[in-house]
């Protein structure tokens, strides 16, 4: 059985993702549907881009993966499917495969040119779902599309190490339910970066001196549990594998969090400074 999944910045409240899944059941009534994210903030491409690489992984290889985000076709931004790591993807060819495709080439690229095949007033998310059903049905790439070989990146998602190496530059890209801040530094490039320095992580005039192993890397001993380290500030390397800055138990109605207490917003600046050997 064949899984599309889909992230969208549509939201709940409105018909769209019912009536999404209703389109691509009625082409593939045998497919599995997975929401991945309806809840991207609008038009938000690094957002998204953070979601889908944070979540693909977790699929079998054969995946398709329909991301409706600031999709509309436009002469400066057409419509791509790509089959990257086992995986497919289709989306606007707007940058939000940038996270991903600076980790490993993609195996193939096409622009879709289908659009004038179906049938007149079909929307974007009506070739999105042709295709997606297409693949999922074991279809070729080469059917609904032209190859080619470059797609657009959005510098925003790609962490800058100083010509001097004694830095890393990068930003929040995401910030989730817990008002984690993620940000667009790899533990892959730290670790090329750092050859065995330590360093400071900071932003605004904070600094977080060094790094946890999970959210409850704190000493715990007779004098202090848990609790007491309620609030703190800390950064991890996340599941995804990008440096994470976050406040241990976190909530917004309580603790607070990464977001209230240290004034993190989305595109803040974050730099690793590498302290002399």
């Amino acid at each position: 059985m064949s899984i599309i999944t889909l992230t969208t910045d549509f939201g709940l409240k409105d018909h769209f993702v019912g009536a999404l899944k209703g389109k691509i059941l009625s082409e593939y009534r045998e497919a599995t549907i997975v929401d991945i994210s309806h809840d991207i903030d609008l038009f938000n491409v690094p957002e998204a881009s953070y979601i889908i690489g944070a979540a693909y992984s977790s699929f079998p290889q054969g995946t398709v993966h329909l991301i409706g985000v600031d999709c509309e076709l436009t002469k400066e931004c057409s419509h791509i499917a790509m089959l990257w790591n086992g995986h497919y993807f289709i989306c606007a060819d707007n940058g939000i495969l940038s996270i991903l495709t600076q980790k490993i080439v993609p195996e193939k690229i096409v622009e879709i040119n289908i659009h004038s095949r179906l049938p007149e007033g079909s929307s974007d998310m009506d070739v999105f779902v042709t295709v997606a059903c297409h693949l999922a049905k074991g279809g070729l790439l080469n059917v609904i599309g032209k190859e080619i070989t470059e797609i657009k990146e959005i510098n925003e998602l790609q962490a800058v190490a100083a010509d001097d190496n004694k830095s890393i530059k990068g930003y929040v890209i995401y910030i989730d339910h817990f008002g984690n801040c993620v940000t667009n530094i790899t533990k892959k490039l730290v670790k090329d970066i750092a050859k065995g320095r330590d360093f400071d992580i900071t932003f605004s005039t904070k600094s977080i001196k060094s790094l946890k192993k999970g959210y409850s890397d704190f000493t715990v001993n007779e004098r202090f549990s848990l609790k007491d380290y309620e609030g703190e500030k800390l950064a991890i390397f996340n599941e995804a594998g990008f440096l994470e800055i976050a406040i241990y138990r976190s909530n917004p109605l309580t603790v607070g969090t990464a977001k209230t207490l240290l004034g993190l917003k989305f595109r803040d600046v974050v730099n690793v400074v590498f302290r002399a050997p």
